[in-house]
C-alpha cells in the first residue's frame, strides 16, 4: 500500500526561496475558463459513468450546452472589460464542434491548454500507448486550429493514471493544474524532463461553489475577495498565484455574471497584480525560480 502519491515532495510554505514576479508584483492572477464538450451518449468507461442519471440525460446535457451557446459569451465580454485574458482549459473536440468559440478566444490572444478531448472520456483504464496517443491528438488538434503549442494540462474530468505525469513531461507539457496542493508553483516528480504544477483552485472553482456548495453569487464574490486579500498580503514576502476556474454553464448565468465581474474589478483595481496566463506563469517560473526550488527541495529532503 502507498502512503504517498510520490508526484511531488513535501515543501513547507515557510523558508522557501523567494518568488519575484515581473515588475515586483505580489500575486500572479489568472482566469481559466473551462470550455468543454459533453457527449450525450459517450463510450462507456468501466470505472466511472459520464452521467449520474440514466441515458439520455437531456437535462444535464442541455445545461452544459448552455455554457457554449450563451454563458461563454457573457464570461468573455466581462473579462474583456477588465483586460483579463483567459487560459482556456479546452476539451479539444470543441475545435470541431464549435470553431466559432475557438476563433473568438484566439483572436483575443487567449491561451489554450488541454482538458482532454471530451469531458465524458476519462483516462481511467487507458494503457500507456492509448494515453500517449490521446496526448498527441490534443497537441495536433490545438496546433491545427490555433497555431499554439499546448503548454498546460488539466486531465479530462480530473482523471489520472500513475504514469500520466511522466507521459505529459515526455510530450513537452510545461505545467499541470490537477495537483491542488499549494499556492505557489512547485516542481513535479517525473522520470524524464521537467514539469511543474501551477495553482488551480478547486475552492474558487465556480462549479464547486455553485453546484457542490450551493452558495449564492454574493457569497462567491466575497469568497474570491477573501482569497485574493490573503494571497495578496502573503505575496509581499514571496509571490503567490491565484486562479479562478470558470464554466460558462455555471458563472455565465444572468444572475451570477455581475458578481464575477465585480470580483474582476476588485482584483484588477489593486496595484502589484500580474494579470497573466498559465503559460506565462510557468515560463517565468522556469526562467527565474525552478532551479532554486529544486536545490531547496534537496536540502529539505536531506534534513
Amino acid at each position: 500500500m502507498k502512503s504517498d502519491l510520490g508526484f511531488y515532495d513535501f515543501n513547507p510554505y515557510i523558508n522557501r526561496p523567494r518568488i519575484k514576479w515581473p515588475n515586483g508584483a505580489r500575486i500572479a492572477f489568472w482566469v481559466a475558463p473551462n470550455i468543454e464538450y459533453y457527449e450525450l451518449e459517450p463510450p462507456p468507461n468501466p470505472t466511472r459513468q459520464a452521467w449520474a442519471r440514466p441515458l439520455p440525460d437531456v437535462q444535464m446535457y442541455s445545461s452544459r450546452d448552455y455554457g457554449n451557446r450563451v454563458g461563454h459569451w457573457r464570461v468573455m465580454e466581462a473579462m474583456d472589460r477588465h483586460g483579463v485574458r483567459g487560459s482556456v482549459s479546452l476539451n479539444v473536440a470543441l475545435c470541431d464542434h464549435h470553431p466559432e468559440i475557438i476563433k473568438d478566444c484566439a483572436d483575443r490572444g487567449w491561451e489554450f491548454y488541454s482538458h482532454g478531448i471530451y469531458n465524458t472520456r476519462f483516462v481511467f483504464n487507458m494503457d500507456k500507448d492509448q494515453e500517449r496517443a490521446m496526448i498527441k491528438d490534443v497537441f495536433d488538434t490545438v496546433k491545427k486550429h490555433t497555431g499554439q503549442t499546448v503548454s498546460g494540462w488539466l486531465s479530462p474530468a480530473l482523471t489520472y493514471n500513475e504514469w500520466t505525469l511522466d507521459l505529459l513531461a515526455e510530450a513537452g507539457v510545461q505545467y499541470v493544474c490537477d495537483l491542488f496542493h499549494d499556492d505557489q508553483p512547485q516542481p513535479v516528480n517525473v522520470d524524464n524532463g521537467r514539469l511543474i504544477s501551477v495553482p488551480y483552485s478547486l475552492e474558487m472553482n465556480d462549479i464547486i461553489a455553485y453546484n457542490v456548495n450551493q452558495i449564492p453569487p454574493r457569497q462567491y464574490l466575497n469568497q474570491i475577495k477573501a482569497c485574493f486579500d490573503q494571497l495578496y498580503k502573503e505575496g509581499a514576502e514571496s509571490g503567490t498565484v491565484m486562479c479562478i476556474p470558470l464554466h460558462g454553464y455555471a458563472v455565465g448565468h444572468p444572475h451570477r455574471i455581475a458578481a464575477f465581474e465585480e470580483a474582476l474589478e476588485y482584483i484588477t483595481g489593486h496595484d502589484d497584480v500580474w494579470v497573466t496566463t498559465g503559460r506565462e506563469i510557468a515560463e517565468w517560473y522556469y526562467a527565474h525560480n525552478y532551479d532554486q526550488a529544486v536545490e531547496h527541495l534537496k536540502l529539505v529532503k536531506g534534513a
